[in-house]
């Protein structure tokens, strides 16, 4: 669109104005600017090929909120303040980016054949001739100010393959690091301007910076104007990185591909791992979730360490006494147990911390998993695969003609499933299986709830674990908590507990933690059955008259023993309070 001829403009017919542009006659018109001053920065921008509005705003003469509403005057064109526009919402494809950045304008809508843009100078009649060859349309100009609107173009205009440079510093090094890539090329099925390059960087830093977090999980989500990574650091999801909205078919394909998946396919979910070698010798392995959402896939990888599986039990957080009934019962030669817990509770590392004390080489360990999340030398590992057939109850099955010593189901889910756990436990092999219940009293019941006969659980399960993860504070800098008795009271402790002879603490927070918490410690309930819970169980008891008998013989609720872990000083009450059930 063509510069308004304002009164202002037609009124520069002066030939000492005739070498300054608009943007500088209407200043000096409007009496913002001396002419001598303006020629000065005219002749300074000739000098440094820069343009007229840069060096004016850059000298500090004219503010750039001053220039925008002495421009909106003298061009008679309404003002906006660009705080108020959200980059992702402004239209894409209208205008070529390279002249967007070159012009300094930004595209903020399309009514009929007419762009409205936003810029700083309306009397760029080159620029308007410009986005009118380029466009086949008109331009009705929308006054900026000049520092805002730089900002904004420069935001607009970056792309995807340049915001990623800048998320991956250059130096970030990879030499040591090096992941195990599938043979098959990255082929993208989307459309976007990402290089593979950047991607790839990215990627490996997301990564490398989630093992070195200690995360437990990455989750990739885009959504309809933003794509976010966030880590699960102790438990707690935290926000990592916002990428470029552009990146995520690429980043998904690339995930995909390196985990053996069908990038063609993003309609349903699919499951998938990965390696990544971690300097020369340590591997680190990671399950991949795809999930189709609204606005893309959203991908979740869990990392998987081997190394957790070797800790022992000691490291666990077991104490003296439950750690002794969990030994004494899957040293056992035959018998149930059970590790039940919600998602993410631990239950995994517990029971591969058993199969690892027990993985000899006199004894035959056989496990069931969907996916095997750690690789454990010298234990037969399965996955199971629905669509081929490959069921847990279709491999316990097969493990039973396999003369197994231990079995591991890595889910009792349904019926047939348990009856032939069960089955296997009462016939001379020692099982174990996890649940989702939320205590050891509730399993019991659940199990009966599945269709189990009161018979069969009484003579196959010999201990159920319940465990929750709290997490653990930062030896550094926790500090004492003044709480007062009535609140320890109403929390579970006993009153002869409350005597004074230990400190409760509370997280502070440094820089070696996260909000005053490092790491995770876990809670137990390890609850054996005995002969009188046997008898509740064939009388079929409720989960409550069983909960009252293991109270009886002496096993912690998941609440008293997270208490026991705030006497200790490992964890905060809040923390207990909020992991476990009263």
């Amino acid at each position: 669109m063509a510069a308004v001829d304002t009164p202002a403009n037609l009124a520069f017919g002066q030939t000492a104005l005739v070498a300054l542009p608009g943007l500088g006659r209407a200043l000096v018109m409007a009496g913002k600017l001396q002419q001598k001053t303006a020629e000065d920065i005219y002749r300074k921008s000739q000098a440094n090929r820069s343009s007229f509005i840069a060096e004016l705003t850059g000298s500090g003469v004219v503010s750039a909120t001053d220039l925008a509403h002495t421009m909106s005057v003298a061009f008679a064109a309404p003002m906006l303040d660009l705080d108020a526009i959200d980059p992702q919402r402004l239209p894409k494809g209208l205008l070529d980016p390279k002249i967007c950045h070159s012009l300094r304008v930004v595209v903020l809508s399309k009514r009929n054949n007419r762009l409205i843009v936003a810029t700083a100078d309306p009397s760029d009649q080159v620029g308007a001739e410009k986005i009118k060859f380029s466009t086949q349309m008109g331009t009705d100009w929308v006054i900026a100010e000049y520092d805002k609107l730089s900002k904004l173009v420069d935001t607009t205009t970056q792309s995807a393959g340049e915001a990623m440079d800048s998320i991956v510093s250059q130096d970030f090094e990879f030499d040591d690091m090096s992941m195990e890539v599938a043979a098959e090329e990255d082929v993208d099925a989307g459309t976007t301007d990402v290089e593979d390059a950047p991607v790839v960087k990215f990627l490996q830093k997301m990564l490398i910076d989630a093992f070195n977090m200690r995360a437990s999980d990455l989750h990739f989500e885009p959504y309809e104007h933003t794509y976010r990574v966030r880590f699960r650091v102790d438990g707690e999801l935290r926000e990592i990185s916002a990428p470029p909205i552009a990146i995520k078919d690429k980043l998904a394909s690339r995930i995909k591909v390196i985990s053996k998946l069908d990038i063609s396919e993003k309609r349903v979910p699919q499951d998938g791992r990965m390696k990544m070698k971690m300097g020369r010798d340590k591997v680190i392995d990671f399950r991949v979730s795809t999930l189709p959402t609204m606005f893309g896939e959203k991908i979740v990888i869990r990392i998987l360490d081997p190394s957790s599986a070797k800790m022992g039990i000691d490291a666990l957080g077991y104490d003296a006494v439950e750690k002794e009934r969990l030994l004494s019962a899957i040293e056992r030669p035959y018998g149930m147990v059970l590790v039940t817990g919600p998602t993410g509770s631990g239950k995994t590392v517990s029971l591969y911390s058993c199969l690892n004390l027990l993985n000899k080489p006199g004894v035959n360990i056989s496990t069931a998993e969907d996916p095997c999340e750690i690789n454990l030398p010298g234990v037969n590992q399965v996955n199971v695969n629905d669509k081929a057939g490959l069921t847990f109850a279709a491999a316990l099955k097969s493990f039973l003609r396999q003369d197994p010593d231990v079995i591991m189901v890595g889910e009792i889910r349904d019926l047939e499933t348990a009856d032939i756990a069960i089955k296997a436990a009462q016939t001379g092999h020692m099982v174990m299986s996890t649940l989702h219940t939320n205590d050891a009293p509730t399993t019991l019941t659940r199990m009966r709830n599945m269709g189990i006969a009161p018979f069969n659980i009484a003579s196959s399960v010999i201990l159920i674990t319940a465990q929750r993860l709290a997490r653990r504070l930062c030896p550094n800098c926790k500090k004492p908590a003044d709480i007062p008795y009535e609140t320890l009271i109403q929390a579970g402790f006993k009153e002869e507990e409350v005597d004074g002879s230990w400190t409760p603490y509370r997280p502070v927070g440094c820089s070696a933690c996260n909000n005053g918490y490092k790491g995770r410690v876990g809670v137990y309930q390890v609850m054996p059955i005995s002969e009188d819970m046997q008898r509740l169980i064939l009388a079929d008891a409720s989960a409550i008259d069983i909960a009252k008998q293991s109270e009886a013989e002496g096993v912690r609720s998941l609440r008293q023993s997270g208490l026991f872990k705030v006497k200790q000083g490992l964890t905060s009450m809040e923390e207990v309070i909020a992991v476990t059930n009263q």
